[in-house]
């Protein structure tokens, strides 16, 4: 799947009072060494998953059932309007927020499934040495909510780690890494690298937390938390994501960024978008010429 990225736009050094900004994490040069050994990272707390026997049948069906779900969901956001609410922000040194990107939307979809989005709220940015762009926000952290979709689902070793409590929910926890990683000189092809939790009745994710590879030099993508929301009873949309994460470019620069984006106010049904080209109106308009009328 192809993903937008924000890149960096100056080498200068850091200093205090000059940083380098960008999105999204992790030297390029280490993905052999490093990407591959990322699973046991991504938690990025204690881990309270409980080791549960499986055998590789129900596994197995497990697997199958929640990514055709993903495919279900990616079809059914595309009849539904939400807001989604934005921000990403550097961090400096000292703890103080030195740049901020905010934008709040209202999201549709056309007749026939192209994303729509009518901005409520779009201050001018204070980022100085990023170009976040609206592309950089509908793929978040460099791969699409629904990643794990049947028709990709070969490209990735999925291993079972157990069960995990989170509030009234029993979990599935399964392991996601890329059987290969694509060569970022000769592919726009991003995939996810992390973790899934499985609601162990309806077998639908519930929350994810990994990053995109791979990455190159002044293109990185931090690890991203998302949460998703029960909507109608039946579909588990995202709901909240959120990331804060340090990361290195090649030159040995590195930034603390965050991002947080909510979505909310699901509602079934499409807003009809009409585009209309307007054309400037003259300012001096020339008055019609009445036509001298014919002697007889």
């Amino acid at each position: 799947m192809n993903a937008a990225s924000i890149q960096m736009i100056s080498d200068r050094p850091l200093n205090l009072m000059n940083r380098i900004f960008l999105v999204f994490s992790l030297l390029a040069c280490f993905f052999a060494s490093s990407v591959l050994g990322q699973g046991a990272n991504i938690s990025g707390q204690t881990s309270t998953i409980t080791k549960t026997d499986l055998g590789k049948p129900e596994i197995d069906r497990i697997i199958k059932t929640f990514t055709a779900n993903e495919a279900a969901f990616r079809e059914a956001l595309t009849n539904y309007v939400f807001n989604r609410s934005a921000t990403v922000q550097t961090i400096g040194m000292g703890g103080q927020v030195t740049g901020t990107y905010r934008r709040d939307s209202f999201m549709t979809f056309t007749s026939d499934g192209q994303r729509f989005e009518r901005i409520n709220y779009f201050p001018v940015p204070t980022l100085t040495e990023i170009n976040v762009t609206p592309e950089d926000l509908e793929d978040l952290g460099g791969v699409n909510p629904f990643a794990l979709e049947p028709r990709v689902v070969d490209q990735y070793n999925i291993n079972y780690l157990g069960k995990e409590k989170i509030d009234d929910l029993d979990l599935y926890v399964f392991e996601i890494q890329p059987k290969v990683i694509p060569d970022p000189k000769k592919s726009k092809l991003r995939l996810f690298v992390g973790r899934v939790w499985v609601d162990d009745r309806d077998l639908m994710i519930v929350k994810s937390k990994g990053k995109a590879v791979p990455e190159d030099k002044n293109n990185k993508y931090p690890i991203v938390e998302t949460w998703r929301e029960n909507v109608d009873g039946k579909y588990w949309f995202p709901s909240f994501t959120a990331a804060d994460d340090h990361l290195t470019f090649g030159n040995g620069n590195v930034v603390h960024l965050k991002m947080k984006v909510k979505y909310s106010d699901y509602k079934f049904g499409r807003t009809d978008v009409t585009v209309v080209s307007e054309e400037p109106a003259d300012k001096d308009p020339k008055p019609t010429p009445t036509p001298t009328p014919k002697k007889p």
